[in-house]
């Protein structure tokens, strides 16, 4: 009986050890988060796909936000994000949209003619400005601020929602306000993004340690509805499949030997041989020229040849798949995605079959649903 009593006080001083834990982290804001992130990367919006594309790449970034002269643009998703002069606050410049990679690749893929011979003109549909491409993807179609109030938890429900960034002002003119706001004015901003919250995540690990020890199957952590590409799909028509599904990578997986199978379409890839990831941040890498020579070729060469590039020269040994098991735990997962600074992680089985993948997007809702959790039960 007394070891009994024992041995329940001990699991109770280890909850609220647990839970004390987890409250610095709930403690947190989203000032916290950006203290040291550096100045905002931006584009104008009268800039060349060709000049965003080298911004991308010079900056390190997979995103930037479009900026106009106040007063002639209806702001994505009817925004209105304003930088302004902080003695004044006369408006300087409205951001009127955000531009990834896959918005780019979207705009390539647009032509129904594209088939990487002489009929496309490839150095001509990157001459086009930024500003005409805004909103090709759907995540383009809005732009958010978070407010530097906002909580960690708050923050942590925007970003598991599948928005995978957001504009912090420096010095907001509503300063009471928390969350996500679609209006705002500031005489400078930062970028947060998914990876940002999980950078900071990991450097606090110890306070969610209870949570992220736990294997990626008992927090339901893996998304089983994978889509994939083959090993005998062009990179043309990877884009054109990314480009229709907004999805910006792909697993690239064995074709079978069925003479039905399409390679030019995505096909459900669970339960196949993982051999490879056809991303569109990998084509940040690829000079334009060579872009065009590759687009009627392999997507699996490309990605040898991609990880051989520039964009990983600073790599010892070429790029490797990242990949886990079922039951690896939610800490794995976390350190490979920032290690490997990837945006989701596949899941194979024993034998390399793939099993489905984590997402940003999936760690960061199932540690939030898990810190929610633990505060209600406190």
């Amino acid at each position: 009986m007394q070891q009994t009593r024992e041995l329940n006080s001990s699991s109770s001083n280890s909850s609220k050890h647990s839970s004390a834990e987890n409250q610095r982290l709930r403690d947190k804001h989203v000032r916290d988060l950006i203290a040291e992130k550096r100045r905002l990367v931006e584009v104008p919006y009268t800039a060349s796909l060709a000049h965003t594309m080298n911004a991308l790449v010079a900056n390190h970034v997979v995103a930037v936000p479009v900026a106009a002269p106040p007063g002639h643009w209806i702001g994505a998703g009817g925004s209105m994000i304003m930088e302004s002069d902080k003695q004044t606050g006369a408006v300087r410049k409205h951001y009127i949209g955000m531009v990834t990679m896959l918005d780019i690749l979207a705009h390539i893929a647009g032509d129904d003619q594209m088939d990487g011979g002489d009929v496309f003109d490839l150095d001509q549909k990157m001459a086009v400005p930024v500003s005409s491409i805004i909103g090709r993807c759907l995540e383009g179609l809005s732009l958010w601020t978070l407010s530097p109030n906002t909580s960690m938890l708050d923050c942590m429900e925007v970003f598991s929602k599948g928005i995978h960034r957001a504009l912090v002002p420096l010095d907001s003119h509503m300063e009471n306000i928390s969350g996500v706001e679609l209006v705002e004015s500031a005489s400078s901003y930062r970028m947060l993004t998914q990876m940002d919250l999980l950078r900071f995540l990991k450097e606090h690990e110890s306070n969610i340690e209870g949570i992220i020890s736990r294997p990626l199957s008992e927090l339901g952590a893996v998304t089983e509805n994978v889509y994939a590409i083959t090993d005998r799909t062009k990179v043309i028509e990877a884009i054109k499949c990314m480009r229709a599904t907004m999805l910006n990578a792909v697993p690239i997986v064995t074709a079978s030997n069925a003479h039905e199978e399409d390679h030019k379409q995505l096909i459900n890839g669970r339960g196949r041989k993982l051999i490879g990831t056809f991303s569109a941040t990998d084509l940040r890498g690829s000079l334009l020229a060579t872009l065009q020579s590759w687009l009627p070729l392999s997507a699996l060469d490309f990605t040898e040849y991609v990880s051989k590039g520039p964009l990983y020269a600073s790599s010892d040994s070429p790029r490797q798949l990242v990949t886990c098991l079922p039951e690896s735990s939610l800490t794995e997962v976390i350190d490979k995605a920032v290690s490997k600074h990837v945006h989701r992680v596949w899941v194979v089985d024993q034998q390399g079959l793939l099993v489905g993948l984590v997402s940003l997007t999936d760690i960061i809702r199932v540690i939030r649903l898990s810190l929610q959790s633990e505060s209600q039960v406190v």
